[in-house]
């Protein structure tokens, strides 16, 4: 269900937080005043294979995956194919993979999990509960990607602030706890607006998923992603029969969604 380099085991024991594998400390506060490449570059150097972009590859992946390819190339990209990804997503995502030539992994939902729940809930579960949404997500993104951080110690992810609510005190470094495991959390890009991501894409050709020019703004699985209008935020289209539920919903699958840092 992944691919992994032969360097990499799931097996390696998990770095003291205090210290990366070559000894060197680590401090929040000096990762949080790092500019996106100097973060990418100092992880790599650092944490070898043990340091990778986990992306759907949306405007923020795409230029991290773009920055990588310039300042740490050789990085580890890894992707969470749900196995209900739109075509044009999967057609973008081999674009970009021929583009930087990347050794992309996929990870994907356990088979008998999977087959287990649409057998006892039925393909479209998502519309009877949140509660059988939030399933829905577990099995086929939260489990795949927890098994992917299961290889890494530290995670680059495009979380920004201004894509929601929930998101809006995302810091750029903390530290997660995964599996009783501390990783390394970074968003590079966290304090980045929409125009600067824009800017930077424009600068540098990246392409872009054909969805964005169809008025969707954060694009997950078929049917759980709709376009929105233009005075609605970003994830509104996200699971939309649930819009009703208030701002107090976060929207998420349950990715981003963890314990205290430590």
């Amino acid at each position: 269900m992944s691919s992994l380099p032969d360097s990499v085991s799931v097996s390696d024991n998990p770095v003291h937080p205090e210290f990366t594998p070559k000894g060197a400390p680590i401090q929040l506060g000096v990762l949080e005043q790092m500019d996106p490449e100097a973060m990418l570059r100092w992880a790599l150097d650092q944490y070898g294979a043990r340091a990778g972009i986990i992306t759907s590859f949306q405007d923020t992946g795409c230029v991290l995956v773009d920055m990588m390819s310039r300042h740490a190339p050789g990085m580890r990209v890894i992707t969470i194919d749900t196995l209900r990804l739109h075509p044009e997503t999967l057609s973008h995502i081999d674009a970009i993979v021929k583009r930087y030539g990347l050794n992309l992994e996929r990870f994907t939902p356990d088979p008998d999990a999977l087959e287990r729940m649409v057998r006892t809930h039925g393909e479209y579960l998502f519309f009877d509960s949140k509660a059988k949404q939030e399933y829905c997500c577990s099995v086929r993104k939260v489990e795949p990607n927890r098994r992917a951080l299961a290889t890494l110690d530290v995670w680059f992810t495009g979380l920004r602030r201004d894509q929601s609510t929930f998101r809006a005190v995302t810091p750029r470094a903390q530290w997660i706890k995964v599996d009783n495991r501390s990783i390394l959390k970074l968003a590079p890009l966290a304090d980045w607006p929409e125009s600067r991501v824009l800017e930077y894409i424009r600068e540098h050709g990246i392409p872009r998923n054909p969805l964005l020019e169809q008025g969707y703004k954060s694009i997950g699985c078929v049917i759980c992603t709709t376009p929105v209008l233009p005075h609605e935020p970003a994830r509104a289209g996200r699971w939309r029969w649930f819009n009703a539920l208030g701002q107090e919903d976060k929207k998420e699958c349950g990715i981003h969604i963890h314990g205290s840092g430590i």
